[in-house]
């Protein structure tokens, strides 16, 4: 892919650097000159302009990207550039940075974002995710909080433990993604058995994240009879 960062701080230098070293083309867009270092990373474009002004993204020539990620440290420059990105240049996916938790509520797709991340929410969940089974786990949101990635581990005691995939009453729009089991990552499959610790991912709609909880939790009894 290739990939525009906006905001040369640690933040998108460090995006950069992991999206090089996975093999995408990077441009990073960054109006304060001090923080252009052409040598923190190597193998990026770099642009030295104003992301808010429609001529600088002409200039960069932002329609040839197929992502564009906002993450400089001030909100409004991050709206701004998203909502540029996906009007005036159709760019596929925008993800933006969220600084301040407050201003959360704005990312939405008014204003262009595919995909909004908070560092706390993202750490908070983190947390929650290292400590908690049987409860969802929202990891992160999409489509304005519509859809969301939320993890579960499956306690010792539910009654699913044992049972094939296909015999789960999943709800509706509801996608199990991967199952992580110690250090596999397994691609779920109708007749792979479930097992007690296994941290289940699904992308589900939010309407419907209480019955999957009810549905895997130990003390329901929607499990088999």
């Amino acid at each position: 892919m290739r990939v525009a960062i906006v905001g040369a701080g640690a933040v998108g230098r460090s995006i950069a650097g992991e999206l090089l070293g996975n093999g995408h083309t990077v441009m990073l867009i960054e109006k304060d000159g001090r923080k252009v270092r052409t040598r923190s990373v190597p193998g990026a474009e770099w642009v030295q302009a104003d992301a808010c002004e429609v001529s600088s993204l002409e200039e960069a020539q932002l329609a040839t990207c197929d992502v564009v990620v906002a993450a400089t440290g001030d909100d409004k420059a991050n709206l701004v550039v998203s909502l540029l990105a996906k009007t005036e240049f159709a760019v596929n996916r925008v993800v933006a940075r969220v600084k301040d938790p407050r201003n959360e509520w704005l990312y939405t797709e008014a204003w262009g974002v595919d995909v909004a991340v908070s560092t706390p929410r993202v750490l908070a969940a983190l947390v929650e995710e290292a400590v908690t089974v049987g409860d969802v786990v929202r990891l992160m949101s999409f489509r304005k909080g519509a859809a969301n990635l939320v993890e579960i581990t499956l306690a010792e005691d539910t009654p699913w433990v044992g049972k094939p995939l296909r015999e789960v009453p999943l709800p509706r729009e509801t996608v199990l993604t991967a199952i992580l089991r110690g250090e596999r990552v397994i691609t779920p499959s109708p007749d792979e058995p479930l097992e007690a610790g296994d941290e289940l991912l699904f992308v589900t709609h939010a309407e419907v994240e209480d019955q999957l909880k009810d549905v895997l939790a130990p003390d329901t009894g929607a499990g088999p009879v």
